[in-house]
């Protein structure tokens, strides 16, 4: 076998001279070392491109810890239900455990829910599943039997209960959708009977009171009325979506109550430039709002939910990592972090 052999070979330059023969290549050695060095300076070359390219155009890695580990989502939507959801109850189980969320409140406008949530904790053990009932005209309106079979429901999960929500006479009113709703108050602003009735079952076994989608006015009758009736757990339900929208001062009467208000992920999504349109004819709450107002009337008169499951929404998962990741970014701490996602809605529930 012959020897390996460069030919020797005259360049010639750009000019057209002729290079001296002391450039010339004239054996493999030089011909090894030089090709090594090309490629190690190449190599150099797209280690330096693909790090610049990383650090322009790739997300960060994902965090070690979930920024919503060990908190509860006190408000999910999820399928089968009467509107689209993404998610059915199993689907986004299997998202919360992923995440590291410890529990999760399940609502359905329509029907109840503490079934479902003994369902959910059969297959998944690790997510404590709670339930309740939205007292909407599917139960029969503000209904104290629909109240009393709920929380007796199997597993005793079914926890929360909901004055109505898009039946409500002032969200009907608001929204234009009907002359009349499901009424709380009567003509002379007092509370009606059936719900003093639903607020003491409510008393009696530890019961959650969620005032839906009922008007600032009619949200504080109620949380007055569930104090007077022994109530010590109660919500203003998204205290700051369109259809609610307490102000500042409503909020300091609320926590003068005892009652917690509700901030929830999908807040920041809706308003007239909202992805979805049936979102755009609700106001936008930015999450700079929401942490001027826990600044202003204390992290432990508030708790932190979703209200996220709709087709075409962010996961309930994904949602509440932004709205956590905006409030940190104005300057609500994580101590208040867990507050108002764990230690708040922990109580309400398990305490």
């Amino acid at each position: 076998m012959r020897p390996f052999r460069i030919a020797r070979r005259r360049f010639t330059s750009c000019c057209g001279h002729g290079t001296p023969p002391a450039e010339q290549w004239t054996g493999r050695r030089d011909f090894l070392t030089m090709a090594a060095a090309g490629m190690a300076g190449f190599a150099a070359t797209l280690r330096s491109r693909e790090a610049a390219a990383q650090v322009r155009a790739f997300p960060p890695p994902p965090p070690a810890v979930s920024p919503v580990e060990g908190l509860i989502d006190f408000h999910l939507h999820t399928a089968p239900d009467v509107f689209g959801r993404a998610l059915d109850d199993d689907e986004a189980a299997a998202l919360y455990h992923d995440n590291g969320i410890e529990a999760v409140v399940m609502k359905s406008h329509v029907v109840p829910t503490a079934d479902r949530a003994w369902l959910l904790r059969k297959h998944l053990p690790a997510l404590k599943a709670f339930g309740g009932i939205v007292l909407n005209a599917a139960v029969g309106g503000v209904n104290p039997d629909a109240v009393q079979w709920m929380w007796r429901m199997q597993g005793g999960f079914g926890r929360v209960v909901w004055f109505p929500t898009f039946d409500a006479d002032h969200h009907v009113k608001h929204f234009k959708d009907a002359p009349e709703g499901v009424k709380v108050l009567g003509p002379d602003g007092s509370v009606l009977r059936p719900v003093r009735d639903a607020l003491k079952i409510c008393a009696q076994q530890k019961l959650v009171v969620c005032t839906g989608h009922l008007s600032p006015a009619e949200a504080l009758a109620v949380a007055r009325a569930a104090r007077e009736a022994g109530c010590d757990r109660i919500v203003i339900t998204h205290s700051e979506f369109e259809v609610v929208n307490l102000s500042l001062e409503e909020m300091k009467q609320s926590a003068a109550l005892g009652a917690k208000m509700e901030i929830c992920a999908m807040g920041p999504l809706m308003g007239p430039g909202a992805h979805l349109p049936w979102m755009r004819s609700w106001r936008q709450v930015p999450v700079k709002e929401s942490a001027e107002r826990i600044k202003a009337v204390g992290a432990e008169h508030f708790l932190l939910a979703t209200d996220l499951g709709q087709t075409g929404n962010p996961s309930p998962p994904d949602g509440y990592k932004l709205l956590v990741g905006g409030l940190l970014a104005e300057g609500i701490t994580k101590d208040q972090i867990r507050v108002m996602g764990r230690e708040v809605p922990g109580r309400l529930l398990m305490g």
